[in-house]
C-alpha cells in the first residue's frame, strides 16, 4: 500500500504544490477590478468567462470547504458507473447494456452531510440522485474518504444533446476531474480535441484512469498505456496521473482510491480548480492588454486640431468678426460727434445681432441655463466634416498604442457626447466675456472733448443767432469780442465744428486698432472656452477609457501573478 501511495505522490504534479488562499483570493480580486474597468469597454462576449468565474468562485467559496467534489466523466460504454459504484462499494448508478445509462448525475457523499447538501444544490443534483455512503456497518472503513462528494456524470458523448450540455456545465463547477477512458475508445478524437485538451491549465486537478483494463492481455496493457500517455502530453497533459483500473475487482481501484484519500485529505483540490480557472481566464483575456503602458492621451498638436475644428463649428470666426465691428460701433458712438450720436445708436449692434452682450454671464447650471440662445450662424457642411474629422483623428492617436479590443471603446467614448457638443459649444460662446462689457476710460476722455468742442460751437453759434436777433429787431448790436481779425462767436464755432472734425478724424484709425486688438482677445477667449469644452466632451472621455485600461492591465497582471 505504501508503494501506492509513493506512486500517487509522485504522479500528482500539484501534490506539493499548496495554493495559498489569500494569493488566490487576491488574484480573484484582480479579476474584479479587471471586470470593473473593463465593462462597457470591451465587447460583453469577451468578459462572460471572466464574469462566470467571478461568480462561480465566490459562490464555491462560501459553500463548504470541508468537501472535495470529484466527477467521474467518460464516454459511452468507458465503465465509469460501474466504477463509481465500486468506489462507493454500493450498487449506487444505474449499469447497463442500453446507451447511454447515465442520463443524470449521481452522487455520493462521504461522511458528514452538513454543507453537502447545500452544495450539491448549487452543483445541481437532485435529491433522489444523492447517496450517502456511510452507515453504522462501516466502523471506520471509509474515514479516509470523509469529505468527498464522488458525482457520475453523464456520457459526454450521449446521442442525446441535454446530455452533453450537462457535462458541459458540470465539468466547470467540480473540484477535480477523473476522465475515465478505456481499451477501445481512449484515442478517440472528441474526448481529447474537446475534452482533455482544454484542460491542460487543470493539470493539477485531472486525473486520468484507463478502465476495464482487464480486457487487456498483460503484455499489451504498458503498450496501450504508454500510447495513452503519448497522447496526454499532446494534449498539454505531461504530468498528469494516468492510472489503470478495473472495477470488478476491489485491488483494480486501489491505486485510484488513494489518489482519492490524498485529495480529500489535502483540502487543496477546490483551490487548484479555481487557480486554473483564473489561468484559463487570464491566458483569454491576455491579447486586451499590451506589454507597455500607452500614452496619457491625445498629444497638443492632436488637441490643437480639435480645438480648431470646434471654433469653426461654434462659428467663432463669425463671432470675433462681429466682436470687431461691435467695438469699432460702440467706439464711435461713445467718441463721435455727439450731434450724430444718436443716428449711430439706431444701427443695430453687430454683436447684439447675434444675441450676444459681450459681457461675461454668471452660469450657474448649464445644463438648465437659458444662455446659448445665440444667433450664431449653424456650421456648414464643411465644418462638420472637419469636427467629425479631427474627433476621429483625437480616438486614432489615443488608441494607436492599444490592442485590440480597446480602440473601438475609444472611437466611441470619442463621440460619446458628439450630439451634445451643438448646445454645449453655443452656451459656451454666450457665457464667454468678449471683453466688451466695460466702456474703456479712453473713450469716456475722448467723448468728453468732443462734447466740449460742440458746446463751444453751439455757444458761438447761439452768440452769432442773438446779434441776428437784435439787429432784426432794430436794437443796437452788442460789439463781440475779437480774436485777431475774428469774432469770438464765429472762432468758436468755426473752432468747435474743426476740432470736432479733427478729432473724429484722429480717433478714427486707434478705434480700428482697438478693434482689431479687441478682435484678438476675443478669439483667444474664445478658443479657450471651446478647448475646455472639447477637454469635457471629447477628450475627458478617451482619457477615461485610457485609465481604465491601465487598471485592467494591471489587474490582470495581478490576476497572473501566483
Amino acid at each position: 500500500m505504501s508503494n501506492v501511495v509513493g506512486r500517487i505522490r509522485e504522479a500528482f504534479r500539484g501534490g506539493d504544490q499548496r495554493v495559498d488562499p489569500d494569493v488566490l483570493l487576491a488574484r480573484l480580486e484582480a479579476v474584479r477590478r479587471f471586470l470593473a474597468a473593463a465593462d462597457g469597454r470591451l465587447p460583453a462576449g469577451r468578459l462572460v468567462p471572466a464574469h462566470t468565474l467571478v461568480e462561480r468562485a465566490g459562490t464555491r467559496l462560501t459553500l463548504s470547504r470541508d468537501h472535495t467534489v470529484v466527477a467521474l466523466a467518460g464516454a459511452t460504454g468507458s465503465g465509469k458507473s460501474s466504477l463509481f459504484n465500486a468506489l462507493a462499494r454500493l450498487d449506487l448508478s444505474p449499469v447497463g447494456v442500453r446507451r447511454p445509462t447515465t442520463g443524470v448525475a449521481h452522487a455520493c457523499v462521504w461522511g458528514p452531510q452538513e454543507g453537502a447538501a447545500r452544495l450539491l444544490d448549487w452543483i445541481g443534483v437532485l435529491p433522489r440522485h444523492r447517496f450517502v455512503r456511510e452507515s453504522p456497518l462501516d466502523a471506520d472503513d471509509e474515514a479516509a474518504l470523509h469529505g468527498l462528494v464522488l458525482l457520475d456524470l453523464p456520457d459526454f458523448d450521449s446521442v442525446q444533446w441535454s446530455h452533453r450540455l450537462e457535462v458541459d456545465r458540470l465539468l466547470g463547477l467540480v473540484d477535480l476531474v477523473v476522465w475515465v477512458v478505456d481499451p477501445q475508445k481512449y484515442a478517440d478524437r472528441v474526448i481529447h480535441t474537446n475534452y482533455l485538451g482544454e484542460f491542460h491549465r487543470h493539470r493539477d486537478v485531472t486525473l486520468v484512469v484507463l478502465n476495464q483494463a482487464d480486457r487487456l492481455p498483460p503484455a499489451e496493457l504498458p503498450r496501450v498505456l504508454a500510447d495513452l500517455r503519448r497522447l496526454l502530453d499532446d494534449d498539454g497533459l505531461d504530468g498528469v496521473p494516468l492510472l489503470a483500473t478495473t472495477a470488478t475487482d476491489p485491488d483494480g481501484i486501489v491505486e485510484l482510491r488513494a489518489a482519492l484519500e490524498r485529495t480529500v485529505a489535502e483540502r487543496q483540490a477546490v483551490l487548484r480548480r479555481l487557480a486554473g480557472d483564473v489561468e484559463t481566464v487570464v491566458a483569454g483575456l491576455d491579447e486586451l492588454v499590451g506589454p507597455d503602458r500607452p500614452a496619457a492621451g491625445p498629444d497638443e498638436a492632436t488637441a490643437g486640431e480639435l480645438t480648431r475644428a470646434l471654433a469653426g463649428a461654434a462659428g467663432v470666426p463669425a463671432v470675433t468678426e462681429a466682436v470687431r465691428e461691435a467695438y469699432r460701433h460702440r467706439a464711435v458712438a461713445s467718441t463721435g460727434w455727439p450731434l450724430i450720436r444718436g443716428w449711430r445708436r439706431l444701427r443695430p449692434d453687430p454683436l447684439r445681432r447675434l444675441h450676444l452682450s459681450g459681457a461675461p454671464v454668471e452660469v450657474t447650471d448649464p445644463a438648465e441655463s437659458l444662455v446659448g440662445a445665440t444667433s450664431v450662424p449653424d456650421p456648414t457642411a464643411a465644418q462638420r466634416s472637419a469636427l467629425g474629422l479631427a474627433i476621429r483623428a483625437v480616438a486614432d492617436r489615443a488608441a494607436a498604442e492599444l490592442p485590440a479590443g480597446w480602440p473601438a471603446a475609444v472611437t466611441e467614448a470619442a463621440r460619446s457626447r458628439l450630439a451634445d457638443l451643438p448646445d454645449a459649444l453655443d452656451r459656451t460662446v454666450a457665457a464667454t466675456d468678449l471683453g466688451l462689457g466695460r466702456r474703456p476710460l479712453w473713450w469716456r476722455f475722448v467723448g468728453a472733448g468732443q462734447w466740449l468742442v460742440t458746446l463751444a460751437a453751439l455757444g458761438g453759434l447761439a452768440w452769432l443767432l442773438l446779434g441776428y436777433l437784435l439787429r432784426a429787431l432794430g436794437l443796437p448790436d452788442p460789439e463781440h469780442p475779437m480774436v485777431g481779425a475774428v469774432p469770438l462767436p464765429t472762432l468758436l464755432l468755426l473752432g468747435g465744428l474743426l476740432a470736432g472734425l479733427l478729432l473724429a478724424a484722429l480717433t478714427r484709425p486707434i478705434v480700428r486698432w482697438a478693434a482689431g486688438r479687441a478682435r484678438r482677445r476675443a478669439e483667444q477667449r474664445l478658443a479657450a472656452a471651446v478647448a475646455a469644452v472639447g477637454d469635457e466632451y471629447v477628450l475627458a472621455p478617451v482619457r477615461g477609457v485610457l485609465a481604465d485600461y491601465a487598471v485592467a492591465r494591471e489587474a490582470l497582471r495581478d490576476a497572473a501573478r501566483r
